[in-house]
C-alpha cells in the first residue's frame, strides 16, 4: 500500500529505508522475555542518534529515552513499545526471517519497537508542548515488563502513555481508538489432584486421578456455561493435564493448568472463585485431594473515553475520519499495557496492519507478519496522539 500523502511528508525516503531495515534487523534477532540484550542495544544505539534529554537502560533489557518538549514545566506524556519475541519456530519464508532457532516476532514487537523509535524521530523534529518519555519495554509475552517498568519509578511523573499493538484483521491505515473493554485479564491457574494409585488391571484399589481429571475438566466448561450471565465476556481454558507414566499403572497424582479470561473485575473473581470450588468438589466425588493455585496476570486494558478521543483527533487529523474503525468484536487476549493504566490515564490502539490484497493471519502464528507501512501508520498516530494529550492536560 502506498503510503497517504500526509505521512509520505513526515518521513524522507532515507528515513523509510533506515527504519524499515530497522524493523527487519530486529525481526531477525528475536529475543525472548527478558533475554533482549542485542535487541536492547540496537534499539539504544537507535536513539542515540537523536540525542534525547535523558536515555538510559532500566528494568533491565528495558530502554527509557527523554525527547524534549516546548515547555519543560508541561505534562510529560509517554510511548510504549514493547520488544520480546515468542518460542516460536517461523515459517514465514522470508529473506528476513528469524535466524534464531525457536524463537520468532509473531506478535508483531518487532513492528512495536520501531514504531516507537520513529514515533521518538517525529517527536525531535516536531515536539510536542511538553517533554514526551519513550518507552521500550521488555517481557511483554509472559506479562511482567509492564510492572517491571513502573517498579523502577521512571514513570512517577508521567501524566499519560499510549501504545499500540499491529493487527492484520485490519488493513494498513485503518486505526481501531475506541473506549471501554480492549483486552482481557489473564490470569493462570494450576490443579493438582492427588489420589491413590494402583495397578491398572485392579482400578478398585485405586483413587484414580485421571478420571478425576476428565470429569473435572467437563465440569469446568459449565463456569461459562451455567455460572456466567449470557450477556458478560469470559473464558475458561484447560491448556495442559499431565499424568501417569505407563499403561497398565494408575499414578497417584495428575496435574492440570489453564488460564482465565474477563473484562470484568466482578466476573474475573467469580471465574477464580468457581475454578477452586468446582475442582474441589469434583476431587471429593471421586476420592481426590485437589489443590488449586490461582494467579493473578494482566488485567484488563479498558480504554477511558478521554484519553481515546485524543487518539482519535490524532487519527483524524493524519488518516481522516474513516480511518478509525470499531474494533467488532470482544477481544479476550492479555496485554500487560493493563498495568500502566492502573497508575495513569492513557490508551491503547489496534493499528492495522495487512498490506493491500493481504489476508488475515493470526497473531502467534509462525506465519505471521506485519506490513512494513504499518511503521509510519503507528509512528505518526502515536507521536500526534502525545502533541494532542500534552496540548490538552497544559490547559487543563
Amino acid at each position: 500500500m502506498r503510503l497517504p500523502n500526509s505521512l509520505l511528508t513526515l518521513f524522507s525516503n532515507a528515513q523509510r529505508a533506515r527504519l524499515s531495515a530497522l524493523r527487519r534487523d530486529l525481526h531477525q534477532h528475536p529475543e525472548l522475555a527478558f533475554q533482549e540484550e542485542r535487541t536492547a542495544r540496537r534499539l539504544y544505539d537507535e536513539l542515540a542518534k537523536l540525542h534525547p534529554a535523558q536515555l538510559d537502560r532500566i528494568a533491565g533489557t528495558g530502554i527509557i529515552a527523554r525527547i524534549k518538549g516546548q515547555d519543560s514545566n508541561a505534562p510529560l506524556v509517554a510511548i510504549r513499545g514493547d520488544i520480546d519475541a515468542l518460542p516460536i519456530q517461523e515459517a514465514t519464508g522470508f529473506d528476513w526471517a528469524s535466524k534464531n532457532a525457536g524463537v520468532m516476532h509473531a506478535c508483531g514487537h518487532d513492528v512495536h519497537a520501531t514504531w516507537t523509535v520513529a514515533a521518538a524521530q517525529l517527536l525531535s523534529e516536531n515536539p510536542a508542548r511538553g517533554g514526551v518519555l519513550i518507552v521500550l519495554q521488555p517481557a511483554e509475552e509472559i506479562g511482567k515488563g509492564a510492572q517491571a517498568i513502573l517498579k523502577t519509578g521512571a514513570l512517577n511523573d508521567v501524566d499519560a502513555i499510549f501504545g499500540g499493538h499491529v493487527d492484520r484483521r485490519f488493513a494498513v491505515g485503518e486505526v481501531v481508538a475506541q473506549d471501554g473493554p480492549l483486552a482481557a485479564s489473564a490470569d493462570t491457574f494450576s490443579i493438582e489432584l492427588l489420589g491413590k494409585g494402583a495397578h491398572g488391571a485392579r482400578p478398585h484399589e485405586a483413587a484414580d486421578p485421571i478420571v478425576g481429571a476428565g470429569a473435572l475438566i467437563t465440569a469446568l466448561q459449565t463456569i461459562v456455561s451455567r455460572r456466567l450471565n449470557p450477556a458478560h465476556a469470559g473464558v475458561v481454558t484447560i491448556g495442559t493435564i499431565h499424568a501417569g507414566t505407563a499403561d497398565n499403572i494408575i499414578p497417584d497424582k495428575a496435574n492440570l493448568t489453564g488460564t482465565l479470561r474477563a473484562v470484568d473485575p466482578a466476573i474475573r473473581q467469580l471465574l477464580h472463585d468457581e475454578v477452586k470450588r468446582i475442582a474441589e468438589a469434583v476431587a471429593a466425588v471421586h476420592g481426590l485431594k485437589a489443590i488449586v493455585n490461582v494467579e493473578h496476570g494482566t488485567p484488563p486494558i479498558v480504554n477511558q473515553s478521554q484519553p481515546v478521543s485524543w487518539a482519535r483527533e490524532a487519527v483524524r487529523s493524519l488518516l481522516g475520519e474513516k480511518a478509525i474503525v470499531p474494533l467488532g468484536f470482544l477481544n479476550m487476549a492479555g496485554e500487560d499495557f493493563a498495568f500502566y493504566l492502573e497508575k495513569m490515564q492513557g490508551g491503547f490502539l489496534r493499528i492495522g496492519a495487512r498490506e493491500e490484497g493481504g489476508k488475515p493471519i493470526a497473531a502467534h502464528s509462525p506465519h505471521f507478519y506485519a506490513a512494513d507501512e504499518s511503521i509510519f501508520i503507528g509512528a505518526a498516530v502515536l507521536a500526534e496522539t502525545a502533541r494532542v494529550a500534552s496540548a490538552v492536560i497544559s490547559k487543563q
